[in-house]
Protein backbone atom coordinates (compact mmCIF):
# COMPACT_ATOMS: atom_id res chain seq x y z
CA UNK A 1 0.00 0.00 0.00
CA UNK A 2 1.44 3.40 -1.20
CA UNK A 3 -1.34 5.56 -1.26
CA UNK A 4 -0.32 7.63 1.76
CA UNK A 5 3.45 8.29 0.59
CA UNK A 6 3.00 10.85 -1.58
CA UNK A 7 1.45 13.02 1.52
CA UNK A 8 2.66 14.93 4.60
CA UNK A 9 2.77 13.57 8.11
CA UNK A 10 0.24 15.33 9.82
CA UNK A 11 3.19 15.34 12.57
CA UNK A 12 5.84 16.96 10.10
CA UNK A 13 4.62 20.57 10.51
CA UNK A 14 4.44 21.64 7.07
CA UNK A 15 2.33 24.64 5.90
CA UNK A 16 0.68 24.03 2.59
CA UNK A 17 1.92 27.36 0.01
CA UNK A 18 5.17 27.25 2.17
CA UNK A 19 8.18 27.49 -0.20
CA UNK A 20 10.61 25.05 0.67
CA UNK A 21 13.05 25.39 -1.71
CA UNK A 22 16.54 26.20 -0.73
CA UNK A 23 15.97 24.71 2.70
CA UNK A 24 18.66 22.11 3.96
CA UNK A 25 17.35 18.64 3.82
CA UNK A 26 19.01 16.07 6.58
CA UNK A 27 18.79 11.99 6.86
CA UNK A 28 18.96 10.43 10.26
CA UNK A 29 22.86 10.51 9.77
CA UNK A 30 23.58 13.70 7.81
CA UNK A 31 23.33 15.97 5.18
CA UNK A 32 21.82 15.02 2.25
CA UNK A 33 21.79 18.49 -0.07
CA UNK A 34 19.10 21.50 -0.92
CA UNK A 35 15.11 21.25 -1.73
CA UNK A 36 15.73 22.43 -5.10
CA UNK A 37 11.75 21.98 -5.78
CA UNK A 38 8.63 20.60 -4.25
CA UNK A 39 5.02 20.11 -4.99
CA UNK A 40 2.13 20.78 -2.06
CA UNK A 41 -0.34 18.86 -4.30
CA UNK A 42 -2.71 16.92 -2.85
CA UNK A 43 -2.12 13.02 -2.68
CA UNK A 44 1.39 14.06 -4.96
CA UNK A 45 3.46 16.26 -2.84
CA UNK A 46 7.24 15.57 -3.24
CA UNK A 47 10.71 16.99 -2.64
CA UNK A 48 13.14 17.08 -5.07
CA UNK A 49 16.66 17.23 -3.16
CA UNK A 50 19.76 18.23 -5.19
CA UNK A 51 22.49 16.02 -3.54
CA UNK A 52 25.40 18.66 -4.74
CA UNK A 53 28.67 16.31 -4.22
CA UNK A 54 27.60 14.09 -1.52
CA UNK A 55 26.30 11.67 -4.91
CA UNK A 56 27.98 13.08 -7.31
CA UNK A 57 25.09 16.02 -8.23
CA UNK A 58 22.46 13.92 -8.61
CA UNK A 59 19.08 14.81 -7.61
CA UNK A 60 16.89 12.50 -5.86
CA UNK A 61 12.91 12.76 -5.20
CA UNK A 62 11.56 11.99 -1.93
CA UNK A 63 8.02 11.29 -1.42
CA UNK A 64 6.33 13.89 1.26
CA UNK A 65 5.74 10.84 3.09
CA UNK A 66 9.48 10.48 4.38
CA UNK A 67 9.76 14.12 5.77
CA UNK A 68 9.59 14.02 9.67
CA UNK A 69 9.79 17.58 10.72
CA UNK A 70 10.38 21.22 9.00
CA UNK A 71 12.12 23.72 10.89
CA UNK A 72 11.30 27.02 9.15
CA UNK A 73 13.43 28.87 11.64
CA UNK A 74 16.32 27.14 10.38
CA UNK A 75 15.06 26.63 7.00
CA UNK A 76 15.75 22.35 7.29
CA UNK A 77 13.98 19.32 6.70
CA UNK A 78 14.40 16.42 8.75
CA UNK A 79 13.56 13.18 6.63
CA UNK A 80 12.96 9.39 7.18
CA UNK A 81 16.03 7.10 6.03
CA UNK A 82 19.83 7.00 6.39
CA UNK A 83 21.88 8.06 3.42
CA UNK A 84 22.39 5.27 2.43
CA UNK A 85 18.49 4.27 1.98
CA UNK A 86 18.21 7.55 -0.13
CA UNK A 87 20.84 7.11 -2.56
CA UNK A 88 19.76 3.52 -3.03
CA UNK A 89 16.34 4.43 -3.94
CA UNK A 90 15.34 4.04 -7.68
CA UNK A 91 17.23 6.74 -9.54
CA UNK A 92 15.91 10.16 -10.48
CA UNK A 93 15.90 12.10 -13.60
CA UNK A 94 13.92 15.19 -13.21
CA UNK A 95 13.06 15.06 -17.16
CA UNK A 96 12.17 11.54 -17.61
CA UNK A 97 10.73 11.00 -13.98
CA UNK A 98 8.62 13.76 -12.43
CA UNK A 99 5.36 12.83 -14.76
CA UNK A 100 6.14 9.23 -15.15
CA UNK A 101 4.22 6.97 -13.31
CA UNK A 102 5.54 4.11 -12.88
CA UNK A 103 8.74 5.50 -11.61
CA UNK A 104 6.20 7.05 -9.34
CA UNK A 105 4.85 3.19 -8.42
CA UNK A 106 8.40 2.33 -8.11
CA UNK A 107 9.47 4.52 -5.70
CA UNK A 108 6.07 4.78 -3.92
CA UNK A 109 6.39 1.07 -3.02
CA UNK A 110 10.44 1.63 -2.08
CA UNK A 111 9.54 3.90 0.51
CA UNK A 112 5.69 3.09 1.13
CA UNK A 113 4.37 0.75 3.60
CA UNK A 114 4.18 -2.41 1.26
CA UNK A 115 7.92 -2.76 1.95
CA UNK A 116 11.04 -2.23 4.67
CA UNK A 117 11.79 1.62 4.44
CA UNK A 118 14.90 2.03 2.40
CA UNK A 119 14.17 -1.73 0.19
CA UNK A 120 12.44 -3.55 -1.87
CA UNK A 121 9.61 -5.79 -1.83
CA UNK A 122 10.78 -9.35 -2.06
Amino acid sequence: MTEHVWSYQQTAGHLAGTDLTGYKVKATDGSIGKVDKHSDEVGDAYLVVDTDVWIFGKEVLLPASTVVRIDPDDKKIFVAGSKDQIKNAPEFHRDKHLGDTGYRGELGTYYGTGAPFGGRPA
